[in-house]
């Protein structure tokens, strides 16, 4: 918003060319969000609280300390999340960018779906929410519009391609089939943060991180200087994308502070698939899909733990892991929350350092 107003009353008060800088606007972004939250959040969680009394359901395989230490807390905390990001893109992004509007349309949908997801939980007081027909097939949907608009909205000598990070010319043009590529990053984005999160601050953080990681990618992407000198794709229009990234950075503190141990309410899927969503969308805006990986290792490394748990039980009939996700393996080992919480941290800190490593070496 204000950056319209700038560009219609620049001349009269030149102080609003203020607003056409994108990096205050991402430094304005990230305070509007995390002032929105802490000052909003205890209202809102009340108000959940009111719906679901007893509380998120817990699941009954999960590890033992969970029923005891977790049962009652209020889930749907996401929604949390996503009113700030959206106040705070109003406020400050460029509303004419398509860029933007991409990135707000992979949080609102994938926020739905997780809304219903968890309404179904309380409802049913069970931890079965959405059936996983049902969830995946709505997620494959709006992904692949997503991905539509996506390759739409980027030049045709790029629009399809993917960047290998470390090399200097390895570009690959995958044509139609980058369409089911894209889709599988935001769909595997969404489900691979919804996977992390479950332990007080284990997920928010590493997203927040990710998102810092984006937010100078998407910088250095839309500014012709910056991508030279570091012989990356210029896409125009995507430094906007670092507002968004500001604004999830802003949303993800405030949430910590009601999401810190012990935690006064969880993200639920609300926030998980969101936000998953939502970097996934980003990178590939960008065209750094590979870094995504990287960045995002944590979120792979728990996503993997679950498919090879499933795949060895199912064939050999032993378990590779205590338990999966990942993170639940260590507390079965004894792990104490806090520590797997921050030793987690900062295995996203270095992967994060590792993929912005990417953008010089090549």
């Amino acid at each position: 918003m204000f950056k319209i107003i700038a560009q219609y009353y620049v001349e009269q008060y030149s102080f609003l060319n203020l607003f056409n800088f994108i990096t205050f606007r991402v430094g304005a972004s990230i305070l509007t969000a995390l002032f929105f939250s802490l000052i909003f959040g205890q209202y809102l969680i009340n108000k959940i609280s009111k719906i679901q009394p007893i509380g998120q359901p817990i699941r009954n395989d999960g590890p033992e300390t969970h029923i005891i230490q977790k049962a009652g807390t209020p889930t749907m905390g996401g929604l949390l999340i996503i009113l700030s990001v959206v106040i705070s893109l109003i406020l400050w992004s460029d509303l004419q960018n398509t860029f933007v509007w991409i990135g707000f349309l992979a949080l609102i949908f994938f926020g739905f779906i997780g809304f219903v997801d968890d309404y179904n939980k309380i409802k049913s007081n069970s931890s079965n929410g959405l059936k996983a027909r049902t969830r995946i097939i709505l997620q494959i949907f709006f992904a692949l519009m997503i991905s539509i608009l996506v390759i739409n909205n980027l030049d045709d000598h790029i629009n399809t391609t993917i960047s290998f990070p470390f090399f200097k010319n390895l570009i690959v043009n995958f044509g139609y089939f980058y369409l089911f590529i894209s889709l599988f990053i935001i769909v595997g984005s969404a489900n691979a943060v919804n996977l992390t999160d479950g332990l007080d601050g284990l997920a928010i953080v590493p997203v927040m991180i990710v998102a810092m990681t984006f937010a100078f990618i998407a910088y250095v992407s839309g500014n012709i200087v910056f991508s030279e000198y570091l012989l990356i794709n210029y896409i125009p229009g995507t430094g906007e994308l670092s507002v968004l990234c500001g604004a999830l950075i802003g949303a993800a503190l405030g949430f910590l502070w009601f999401n810190a141990p012990p935690a006064k309410v969880f993200m639920g899927d609300t926030g998980s698939l969101a936000l998953g969503a939502s970097i996934g969308s980003i990178a590939i805006m960008v065209k750094h899909e590979i870094v995504l990986a990287i960045a995002g290792g944590l979120f792979v490394l728990e996503t993997l733990s679950v498919i090879i748990q499933v795949i060895s039980y199912k064939l050999t009939g032993k378990r590779v892991f205590m338990m999966a996700p990942l993170h639940h393996h260590f507390e079965k080992k004894g792990w104490a929350e806090s520590t797997i919480v921050i030793r987690f941290w900062i295995i996203t800190i270095v992967l994060a350092l590792l993929s912005l490593a990417t953008l010089k070496i090549r």
